[in-house]
């Protein structure tokens, strides 16, 4: 669910209280181990850690009006989420969150780079913590330039024309 609060203060006071504590209590972790660099905002009505424009001008390439995001922290209608734009789109990275957040005993329900939960004893908060720590801000802009330059020297796909009738 998207939110239209400004702030994060306001997003938060407008959560129920049993997420308000998760969000919460994920965030802080979050705050603890974001690596210099990065900004909390609210992003597509979400908490959101971004790259400021000030550190990439060039801004997230899907809407470079906005700042290139790094995670998110929501609740959803049916979960909470976390989003880490770190293990997206980074194999190596992926599976080392997999690996380590199973090795809690606490089961992993995930996307490409979303985490949903129900409840904040399904989180391992020291795995989460360390995939927020473990990528400095000049380590994600250099992935997400190598990505932007290999797709563009990736060829066009052929379309096939289709036949009429």
């Amino acid at each position: 669910m998207t939110s239209n609060a400004r702030t994060v203060d306001e997003y938060l006071a407008s959560l129920p209280d049993d997420r308000r504590a998760a969000i919460s209590a994920v965030r802080q972790v979050i705050l603890a181990n974001l690596p210099k660099g990065y900004e909390e905002c609210m992003s597509y009505g979400m908490i959101g850690y971004v790259v400021p424009r000030s550190l990439y001008p060039a801004g997230y390439h899907c809407d470079p009006r906005l700042p290139l995001p790094f995670a998110n922290l929501a609740s959803q209608k049916n979960h909470m989420a976390l989003y880490l734009m770190t293990v997206y789109g980074d194999p190596g990275t992926e599976q080392w969150f997999r690996k380590a957040w199973t090795a809690t005993g606490k089961k992993l329900d995930m996307g490409k780079s979303c985490v949903r939960f129900k409840k904040l004893e399904d989180v391992p908060l020291e795995v989460v913590g360390q995939a927020i720590a473990r990528v400095p801000v000049e380590k994600y802009i250099a992935r997400i330039e190598k990505i932007l330059v290999e797709r563009s020297k990736k060829p066009a796909k052929k379309t096939t024309p289709k036949k009429s009738s």
